[in-house]
Order: C-alpha cells, then structure tokens, then sequence
C-alpha cells in the first residue's frame, strides 16, 4: 500500500520531472552511497522540494534491489543531508 501513496504523492507532485537525470544521480549516490552534492544540485533539490525528496527516497527504499539497505541510516542520511541543503542555500555568499 505505501509503494502506491508513495507513486500518488510522486505523480501529484510532479516529482519526476522537475529535476535533471544528472542531478538525480548526484543526490542518489551522496544519500545512498557515499559523495557529496555540489551546489548546483543542491539548488535543484531544494526547489524539487521537501515532500518530494522525502518521498523519492521511501520510494526507493521500497525497491527489492534496496533491501539489504538499513531504512533508518538511509532515511537519517536523508534528513541530514537536506538539512544542509537548506543551510548552504539559506548562507550568505561571501562578499567579493
């Protein structure tokens, strides 16, 4: 049943279509894996917005490919690295 809200909120959202492949990817690896996420795709997470980021990844963690992942680190990771997306964006810039 989550698999199905998860693709409602996904679809309703438009979660699918508002950042680039490449960036997707970036942020997969960083939440998933183990990188970090430049400041362009910082900037597009944040605009994808929190429900959906939120989402893609409950939506991943439903993957049969993913289940040996611990949910709980995944989803920590998850928050923390949203988090900084907002502090980063949320920074000022330094003065030239």
């Amino acid at each position: 049943m989550a698999m199905k809200e998860n693709d409602q909120i996904i679809k309703e959202n438009n979660c699918g279509t508002k950042m680039g492949l490449l960036y997707v990817l970036e942020a997969f690896t960083a939440i998933f894996k183990i990188g970090s996420i430049s400041n362009n795709c910082c900037s597009e997470l944040v605009m994808l917005g929190k429900v959906c980021n939120s989402t893609l990844v409950k939506r991943t963690l439903e993957n049969p490919l993913f289940k040996d992942l611990n949910t709980v680190t995944i989803i920590a990771k998850s928050i923390e690295t949203w988090n900084n997306f907002l502090a980063l964006i949320d920074s000022p810039s330094p003065s030239a």
